[in-house]
């Protein structure tokens, strides 16, 4: 027990006892595990997960040739949000933005919440073109939802820099390129989603893909 044991079961072990013992520290794990890898409010994994998990989806996708698309979305004007309507409020914005990614994404695809009011999402298998169609429409939606939101008199909007796999080859300049177009789609405007590197989306391709 002092060497950090938590039960002590003696041979020859009854299976009524082993199975219990051995079937609540498994809950007990994944319940910690959770806690660890989880963000509280959303439930989306945190940041230090979702870092891993682009490390190893971008490993899997060298392995295969597979694309893979990295989104950063930040809510607009965040901190107005909270000063205005109060952080129970802003805790409401970070929810509903985090059900939509939820029901708009695939099972497989990997989002987190990075921190704040920033986000992130990983498309395997997604090029740049079909995840800008995608953020596009979950962009769109988030700013329906908050014009119908009783707590807030004015539209809240989201923007999003998107970077891709292999034109971008590591993890970290993968989120590099999405951070700074992001910053871009700040710049100009913000409620935008914009496309790192040389790819050019026009108009008719935003909602021409099925995702």
């Amino acid at each position: 027990m002092s060497a950090g044991a938590d039960d002590f079961l003696v041979k020859p072990i009854n299976p009524r006892h082993l199975i219990p013992a051995v079937r609540s520290r498994v809950e007990r794990f994944r319940d910690l595990r959770d806690l660890m890898s989880r963000d509280s409010l959303t439930g989306l994994y945190n940041h230090a997960t979702a870092k891993e998990l682009l490390e190893t989806e971008l490993a899997r996708a060298g392995r295969s040739g597979a694309t893979v698309s990295f989104a950063m979305l930040d809510i607009d004007h965040f901190k107005a949000v909270n000063d205005t309507f109060g952080h129970a409020v802003g805790d409401s914005v970070i929810k509903a933005l985090s059900s939509i990614l939820t029901r708009r994404l695939r099972k497989g695809d990997v989002i987190g919440r990075l921190g704040g009011e920033e986000f992130g999402a990983i498309l395997p298998d997604t090029s740049a073109d079909e995840a800008f169609s995608v953020m596009e429409t979950i962009r769109i939606a988030f700013e329906e939802i908050s014009k119908n939101a009783a707590e807030c008199d004015a539209p809240i909007t989201l923007s999003c820099g998107i970077a891709t796999f292999p034109a971008c080859d590591t993890a970290m300049s993968l989120s590099e390129a999405a951070d700074r177009a992001l910053y871009e789609a700040k710049t100009k405007g913000r409620n935008k989603t914009v496309l790192a590197g040389p790819s050019v989306v026009t108009p008719d391709k935003i909602f021409g893909l099925s995702r």
